[in-house]
């Protein structure tokens, strides 16, 4: 498989698709890659699949990311739970033979940030939102780096998204967290909307090292005007059609040098509501034309 600028089939774009239906899609429309979500592999288990199932539905197919591990500065007993958790996901993502599995800052539910500048008290999130991000950063590399010394051992990457209502945020958090673990296998990936809604600018991803960047997500977004970001309601938009200039981002992530792999992500409810082949073509196609690839 050539590294050079991959084109990544990512679960969004095949939300109400199946596993096997996204591999087919991969491979007819010519997709370097796929990236592949949690429920995506959950749901092929629960059908009563085995993971030899799963490793053999995949055998012959690039997996660049296989799940997801959310909240990662989580304290206490739920400290304990992400590193079970973690287990699970890294044993699947190396049973798919992918490279790496995404981490994601916390909280995952954005209606915890809202309850708490709400005024609202209760629940995991109620201490650590009150501590300044400096310490959740602190607290989020010694999670990280034990997660990151458990995906090691699997020869697997952590690939870090800030989601942008969360206090680590934006490329500068991200970066300090990253630091802070110490570990060559964690890595960061550049998501366009995450980026906007930090207030991040293309100029300040044309500043990243590119050894730091492992992948990234092609997205679009609805205007923000500030405050809270509500994914549901700002990645509402067909991709290709909303305010980020995706020409303008995609070529601040090619000034760092970096050529590896680009997925396209939607979460616009009429995309997900069409054929998913057809969605899946205009997806590539749109990369292409974006990568030059």
């Amino acid at each position: 498989m050539n590294d050079t600028n991959m084109l990544v089939l990512n679960s969004t774009i095949t939300k109400y698709s199946n596993l096997l239906n996204d591999i087919d899609v991969a491979k007819h429309l010519g997709f370097d890659a796929m990236e592949i979500h949690t429920y995506k592999l959950d749901r092929y288990l629960e059908a009563g699949y085995s993971e030899l199932d799963l490793g053999v539905a995949l055998s012959g197919v690039a997996v660049i990311g296989a799940g997801h591990v959310a909240d990662v500065e989580r304290q206490g007993q739920a400290r304990e739970e992400l590193f079970q958790e973690a287990e699970r996901i890294f044993s699947l993502a190396k049973t798919v033979g992918a490279r790496g599995v995404q981490i994601l800052s916390g909280p995952i539910d954005v209606q915890a940030v809202i309850d708490y500048a709400g005024g609202m008290r209760g629940g995991m999130y109620s201490d650590l939102l009150g501590l300044s991000t400096r310490e959740l950063i602190h607290l989020a590399a010694k999670n990280v780096l034990v997660l990151a010394d458990m995906a090691n051992e699997l020869d697997l990457l952590l690939y870090l998204e800030p989601l942008s209502w969360s206090p680590i945020n934006g490329l500068q958090n991200a970066l300090q967290l990253i630091d802070a673990t110490g570990r060559d296998n964690v890595k960061l990936v550049i998501d366009y909307w995450h980026c906007f809604t930090s207030g991040v600018r293309p100029d300040d991803v044309a500043k990243l090292d590119k050894s730091l960047i492992f992948g990234v997500h092609v997205c679009d977004s609805l205007p923000y005007d500030g405050g809270i970001p509500i994914e549901t309601a700002m990645r509402d938009v067909p991709t290709g059609q909303g305010v980020l200039n995706l020409k303008d981002w995609t070529e601040a992530v090619k000034a760092t040098g970096y050529r590896s792999w680009w997925a396209a992500e939607t979460f616009s409810r009429k995309m997900q509501q069409q054929p998913v082949n057809a969605v899946a073509r205009d997806m590539r196609h749109l990369l292409g034309t974006l990568v030059g690839a």
